[in-house]
């Protein structure tokens, strides 16, 4: 079949002359539900006329394609630029704190009013009907693909939004756990990564080593909390307000079945008091000592106290216990128990009794071999107060 031949020159350059009168009816048309783009088109005209033109161009490069293969109306190579252009004024509604249905919205009412203006340039110029046809298919199909392309603008836009704030996050809570930084460079970075300042904090981490599901923990947390990373992995987390009313249960609840420890609640200067006390938590529950889960460091202080150095507890335990080491060892069980009983209830023999499940007199005899054993050294409250830590204590 033979094809009418598409006058693109006549219709190429009214349309390009009726722009202004375009734009000027769209921003008409926007100007009750879309204030602010029309005041756009208003305000930067110079910028809203280049991509106008690529459209008049690429509009009619299409409808001459659409004639030739009607299956064939999409974007070429030859179009990258108009679709950077309209990535880019995607991108910049999410900079702008707009929405993109109302962008989309917008542009199927600037197609309507652009379908108008070429169809009826188009009937001025005497054309065909199949090249209105062509024209009518064209403009809709454009308009779609640039839509495509603003949205993914957009899309792409939050994506690398998103990425740029969580490394701001990051480098946020490596700075409050160096130790170095100023009030004023917490401050600037708190602000640049969008974290209110808390008044209090503690530190979260991981208690199980190398076997960590990197990036399982920050997506249970609240999401005030600034990710800890480490080697490509997120070991820990900083977590605003840790004492606030329910936090310690609401924190029970994300942590669940995580291995988790958190650290004391601090002022956010003083968060690397609460990593390290974290580490020595971590360092207990892997050993034994801790079993809690999760475990938080205030609620266990005196064990962190006594087993923040391991060789310390043993040569305590050594010391103190070194008289019992003539007796069997099941004598030496027994008569360990017995004494750490004597010091819990303060040598109160049925107490103790009640405690062992045993006679009284039972109670009575193994006091006695503890006096024997140690001498005036149960009657000194200094060294009461070392034995009571190295029976209590015992290790994992």
């Amino acid at each position: 079949m033979t094809v009418v031949p598409f006058e693109r020159g006549r219709l190429e350059e009214a349309l390009l002359k009726g722009l202004p009168d375009l734009l000027a009816e769209v921003r008409d048309r926007l100007v009750e539900h879309w204030p602010d783009y029309a005041a756009f088109l208003d305000t930067d005209r110079d910028s809203v006329l280049g991509p106008a033109e690529l459209f008049v161009h690429r509009l009619l490069d299409m409808s001459i394609a659409n004639l030739n293969s009607p299956e064939e109306t999409t974007f070429e190579r030859g179009d990258e630029t108009v679709r950077r252009v309209f990535e880019e004024i995607g991108r910049r509604q999410l900079q702008e704190g707009n929405d993109l249905t109302r962008l989309l919205t917008a542009f199927q009412l600037g197609a309507r009013v652009a379908w108008r203006h070429v169809a009826a340039t188009a009937l001025r110029l005497d054309f065909a009907p199949v090249h209105l046809a062509a024209l009518a298919d064209s403009v809709f199909v454009f308009v779609n693909q640039l839509s495509f392309s603003a949205a993914n603008g957009y899309l792409q836009e939050q994506i690398d939004d998103a990425m740029a704030r969580e490394r701001r996050r990051e480098e946020l809570a490596n700075l409050l756990l160096s130790g170095r930084a100023s009030t004023e460079a917490i401050r600037s970075a708190a602000q640049q990564a969008a974290w209110r300042i808390p008044d209090t904090a503690a530190v979260v981490i991981y208690s199980d080593g190398d076997q960590l599901p990197a990036g399982a923990l920050i997506p249970r947390l609240e999401p005030g909390a600034l990710p800890i990373r480490r080697n490509g992995l997120v070991v820990g987390a900083i977590v605003p307000e840790p004492a606030g009313p329910g936090r310690r249960l609401q924190l029970a609840r994300e942590l669940a079945g995580m291995a988790a420890v958190v650290g004391n609640s601090v002022a956010v200067a003083q968060l690397p008091r609460s990593l390290e006390i974290a580490r020595i938590a971590v360092r207990l529950r892997r050993t034994g000592v801790l079993s809690d889960d999760p475990v938080f460091a205030d609620e266990h202080l005196d064990a962190l106290i006594v087993w923040r150095d391991e060789a310390l507890v043993a040569a305590l335990r050594d010391e103190m216990l070194a008289p019992l080491e003539g007796e069997t060892a099941a004598a030496r069980e027994r008569l360990a128990e017995t004494l750490a009983s004597w010091l819990r209830h303060f040598g109160d023999r049925q107490a103790i009794a009640n405690e062992l499940s045993i006679h009284p007199q039972t109670v009575r005899y193994r006091m006695a071999r503890l006096k024997a054993l140690y001498g005036e050294r149960l009657d000194d409250p200094e060294s009461r107060a070392r034995l009571f830590l190295a029976l209590e204590w015992p290790g994992p």
